[in-house]
């Protein structure tokens, strides 16, 4: 299994919105989290990921919340997963998409992993 769907099962458990590795093309929830995967290494079989989670919510402040939600399920839970080594924020921002008009916030972890 990749580490996106690692992490995507251990947020679904975890999260009121639901958790996703593309955005569908039907019927798309008012909330949820988007999860991207953005470069990565392997060195000795230990692997480096840095994943991108979007919190997309139906206001501004709601992906705020949602995005706090995420960062604190991932620093302080998902390092509980027997897959990954460490887990570390690099950064979390406003990232609304000017395009589809949608409120989001984006967190980016970089993550150490078998």
């Amino acid at each position: 299994m990749i580490i996106e769907e690692y992490v995507r099962n251990f947020l679904n458990e975890r999260m009121s919105a639901p958790v996703l590795l593309q955005i569908p093309k039907k019927d798309i929830p008012s909330s949820f989290y988007l999860i991207e995967k953005t470069g990565g290494s392997m060195t000795n079989h230990i692997k480096r990921s840095t994943l991108t989670i979007q919190s997309y919510g139906e206001s501004l402040y709601d992906a705020s919340v949602l995005n706090e939600k995420l960062k604190f399920a991932m620093e302080y839970h998902a390092i509980e997963l027997s897959e990954i080594v460490s887990i570390e924020l690099d950064g979390d921002y406003n990232f609304t998409d000017t395009t589809s008009k949608k409120y989001r916030y984006q967190a980016v972890f970089d993550i150490v992993h078998y």
